[in-house]
């Protein structure tokens, strides 16, 4: 996990942190001196500053599940090695170095991404679209073997945090800036050394 993506963010959770604890403290201070209204007030602020800021924390540690979409560059590198009939070991390599050794059953191989796109405000603070590979999986071109032989899916997300995908796409208005869209590739053929 690299966390200077977002130092902006991470140094506003810091600041609520240190803001709600440091108010709690301070209301709890005068409660004890029983000065209720101020200890009282103080005393909610600062939990609603800790809550907001662990709720952000939650978003921010689900966007580090993602990689930045740049263009003309690779989101993964796969070989694959035949290991039977219609089985494939498949080595995914990812584009940040990580490898996976999977076995793949069918004719055909398909790798689905999650890409989130911002909008407006964050769009123009310059916010880069962001990807996640979310699963692998193999199939066969015979519609009749397709239906009867044993398939293969593998997920290959992590989830982390507030899942900030599924938010923006039960709640839209909630996260106008936030665009969710799948970014799924046709079925390509698998071949042994390919």
């Amino acid at each position: 996990m690299d966390f200077s993506v977002f130092p902006e963010i991470n140094f506003l959770i810091v600041i609520l942190i240190i803001a709600g604890v440091t108010l709690l403290v301070t209301g709890a201070s005068r409660l004890y001196h029983r000065q209720f209204v101020t200890g009282t007030g103080a005393g909610l602020t600062g939990i609603i500053l800790v809550c907001s800021s662990l709720l952000l924390l939650s978003f921010v540690l689900n966007l580090y599940t993602y990689q930045r979409l740049t263009h003309e560059e690779a989101v993964a590198e796969l070989q694959f090695r035949e290991v039977g009939h219609q089985r494939y070991e498949v080595e995914l390599k990812e584009s940040l170095g990580k490898v996976r050794t999977l076995e793949l059953a069918g004719d055909q191989w398909q790798l689905d991404a999650r890409v989130m796109k911002w909008e407006g405000a964050a769009n123009l603070l310059g916010l880069d679209s962001l990807y996640r590979l979310e699963r692998i999986s193999g199939r066969y071109s015979d519609i009749a073997l397709e239906r009867r032989a044993s398939r293969t899916v593998y997920e290959l997300s992590e989830e982390a945090g507030l899942d900030i995908w599924d938010v923006s796409q039960e709640y839209k208005t909630w996260l106008p800036w936030v665009d969710t869209i799948y970014g799924s590739a046709a079925y390509l053929p698998m071949a042994d050394g390919a």
